[in-house]
């Protein structure tokens, strides 16, 4: 029997979040002065924004990890299930073929094909029975580990180990999903502002029809971006804060210049991953305030000096992971931070892998547990898309899109409701990714099963520190909260330092 394909009214309930109470503002203050008060605990909000996991990629067999390689994974008794790959998935899957366990030998893999229509052709109207014809790719250059439907394979305890770990002691949701179909720079457009639409030019084959980004393409307000570039108009959540006098700033991997060329910047920095190979650390389409005039950092400015990280100056709140280590060893840390890894330890198949990826995590982690500000901290750990990695669970579909790009409920169809705001190209929700809560304020080995989006994390920050919403058809409106994965009405004294290599408890 074909699954229903579920209509864009289906969470309009569950888009009112409940009210919070007031507390008292106890954050670290700079020269500026201190951040207004917020409406919970949470003085410090960091979002590490990762690439392109589908949940059953990553969490599919949660808690049970094969323990034949790797790191040993045995979890606690009391852990609670998630919606994952079930028997009958492993062993009679509808695509045809069968996920494989991939080891932790094998953390290298091919990139999937992640666009926005053939992620909607994948889910096949939601049998989600098509993703080897439509986002598998099993060769490539390199890495090429030989499996035929790569796309439905999935890691565990054993590789994915530290997630695994933060999951046991802390929260994750198993029902959070990508804003809407497609790759990065869609996913990081609605992590900031919810929207898509405003874009300019409002036609580029492959990326932009409708006004709305449905693609990657570097922005308009960057040196280090190349090939074709757009601009976004209208607010994101820095102009929000900033309105507030919030201190925020998004912090990313080669940002800082290693050379400035005809008064450009140059963003040559590199590492070479787990394989050996040299990546550049810097992606421009991984940025989103830079496709805003108003929050963009065009020349990559380093912060005048130590004091302005987190407020206004020349660097606009666009900074290079380095400043965040500044900022954190000082006690001066921002009020909203994002963090976005160098490529080589962004999680990204392709050129990255889960091993680099939690070195980076786990480093970043203990830091913050070690400093002064993690009694008054929540991290958040998020995806950008799915990569077209596979996923059994159908998306709730709370915005219809009739392009000539959409796929899902027929060709150039995703419902046939009127979208959110009269904007096409913005069939959403997409993919299922992993969505992970660590905070002395956290639920403790707790799996949250409410619908959330990425956007859910842009309206925990208006929320939090009483900004008003984006509007103009921003998904913000829509996103359900994630106060189910906190407990507000007690702090528990609670650290998790993890080896970076193995993910285990040191």
């Amino acid at each position: 029997m074909r699954r229903l394909f579920v209509t864009s009214a289906v969470l309009s309930a569950a888009a009112a979040s409940a009210g919070l109470a007031t507390v008292a503002s106890g954050v670290l203050t700079s020269a500026a002065g201190p951040d207004p008060d917020t409406r919970t605990p949470i003085k410090h909000l960091v979002v590490i924004f990762q690439e392109n996991v589908s949940f059953d990629h990553y969490f599919g067999t949660y808690p049970v990890a094969a323990n034949t390689d790797g790191s040993h994974f045995t979890a606690r008794e009391d852990t609670p299930s998630v919606n994952g790959l079930s028997t009958a998935l492993l062993n009679s899957n509808p695509n045809g073929a069968n996920p494989v366990r991939l080891s932790h030998a094998q953390p290298l893999t091919c990139d999937q094909n992640h666009d926005y229509t053939p992620e909607q052709q994948a889910f096949d109207h939601g049998l989600m029975d098509r993703f080897p014809m439509y986002t598998n790719t099993s060769s490539c250059s390199a890495p090429d580990i030989g499996l035929p439907n790569l796309v439905l394979d999935y890691y565990d305890g054993n590789t994915v180990t530290a997630l695994w770990n933060y999951a046991q002691h802390f929260a994750m949701s198993d029902n959070s999903y990508s804003t809407v179909f497609g790759p990065s720079t869609p996913g990081a457009l609605n992590l900031v502002s919810g929207q898509t639409h405003g874009a300019t030019p409002a036609t580029l084959a492959g990326v932009v029809d409708n006004g709305s980004v449905y693609g990657d393409a570097d922005p308009a307000f960057d040196d280090c971006s190349s090939g074709s570039t757009i601009s976004l108009s209208g607010q994101n959540v820095g102009d929000l804060l900033n309105a507030a006098h919030v201190t925020w700033g998004w912090f990313q991997g080669g940002f800082r210049p290693t050379a400035v060329t005809g008064g450009k910047a140059v963003c040559g920095a590199s590492h070479a991953n787990i394989g050996g190979s040299s990546q550049k650390d810097y992606s421009a389409h991984h940025e989103p305030f830079q496709y805003y005039a108003s929050t963009s950092n065009p020349h990559h400015l380093a912060p005048a000096n130590d004091e302005e990280i987190g407020h206004n100056g020349q660097a606009n709140h666009q900074y290079d992971l380095a400043d965040f280590t500044t900022a954190l060893g000082d006690e001066h840390l921002p009020a909203v931070s994002f963090l976005k890894a160098a490529r080589y330890q962004d999680g990204h198949a392709g050129y990255s892998d889960p091993l680099d990826e939690q070195q980076f995590l786990v480093r970043t982690i203990n830091a913050l547990q070690r400093s002064d500000a993690w009694e008054s901290t929540a991290v958040v750990i998020a995806y950008d898309d799915s990569d077209g990695w596979y996923d059994h669970v159908m998306s709730p579909i709370v915005n219809d899109s009739q392009s000539t790009e959409d796929a899902l409920s027929a060709t150039g169809q995703c419902g046939t409701a009127a979208p959110l705001g009269g904007f096409q190209d913005r069939c959403g929700y997409g993919p299922r990714q992993p969505l992970l809560v660590i905070s002395p304020f956290s639920r403790e080995n707790f799996v949250d099963h409410s619908t959330t989006d990425q956007s859910s994390i842009l309206r925990f920050i208006e929320d939090n520190w009483s900004l008003p919403r984006i509007g103009g058809g921003s998904f913000d409106a829509l996103a359900g909260p994630l106060n189910g994965m906190f407990d507000f009405g007690q702090r528990e004294d609670r650290h998790l330092l993890l080896d970076p290599a193995s993910g285990k408890p040191q």
